[in-house]
């Protein structure tokens, strides 16, 4: 697990948690957070598939947080098509998590913003590409990985067992919808840290919040954030 010194000194209850889980660790596959914002309504895009912005500047500060205390940050392509993000930490101190992108096709464009970062590039999983697409995603510094496949997507656990034997003790899955049920579903996640906005926005549904053996609650400014054990 990366520092946790990349937190707050004095973190609060949702931070102790996730702290705590990842210091647990996993010696065969690397310890999931599941993570992901959502309106009152249960939605976490825009019925286009398009990003809005759900969470409030403190909740915002918190995922920070938490992205700092993992070593990779994993989405699925369509998260890339829709927002091309950068998935860094820029709101807290901390580490720089590996970007992960599960991309069955090698969808990822050649234009995608994480392939122009200068200080990390990003690791690419795929079962199947366009001939010489996985070629010019690796001239331009990504690493991918060809995996096998099941009925719903790559196979989670060749995909995880890769990043462990790579040095990923941690990683935070943070969309979209299928790759966050997909992994919720698989039983990979660890931990599951879910903020809930006041927006009543309807749109594309995130995944069903699962069962949780312990849970916590905390307020951040006008968000709700639960942490749980599936």
């Amino acid at each position: 697990m990366s520092s946790a010194a990349a937190a707050n000194e004095q973190p609060g209850a949702i931070l102790r948690r996730a702290i705590s889980v990842l210091r647990g660790g996993g010696a065969a596959l690397p310890v999931v957070t599941a993570s992901w914002a959502q309106s009152s309504t249960g939605a976490i895009a825009a019925p286009d598939g398009q990003r809005v912005n759900l969470s409030g500047h403190e909740a915002l500060v918190l995922t920070h947080q938490l992205r700092a205390l993992h070593d990779a940050i994993l989405v699925g392509v369509q998260t890339v098509l829709s927002d091309d993000p950068l998935l860094s930490v820029r709101l807290a101190p901390g580490p720089q998590p590996r970007p992960v992108v599960l991309d069955s096709h090698l969808r990822t464009p050649l234009t995608a913003r994480l392939l122009e970062r200068t200080d990390i590039k990003p690791w690419i999983f795929y079962s199947d590409a366009p001939e010489g697409k996985a070629d010019d995603l690796t001239r331009l510094g990504a690493t991918v990985f060809r995996v096998g496949r099941r009925i719903d997507g790559l196979d989670l656990r060749e995909v995880l067992a890769i990043l462990r034997e790579r040095g990923i003790a941690s990683l935070m899955v943070e969309g979209g919808a299928r790759v966050l049920g997909s992994f919720l579903r698989s039983g990979h996640a660890a931990q599951v840290i879910v903020t809930e906005s006041a927006s009543k926005i309807t749109g594309v549904a995130g995944p069903a919040i699962p069962p949780f053996k312990v849970s916590e609650r905390e307020i951040f400014g006008v968000d709700t954030v639960t942490w749980g054990q599936p």
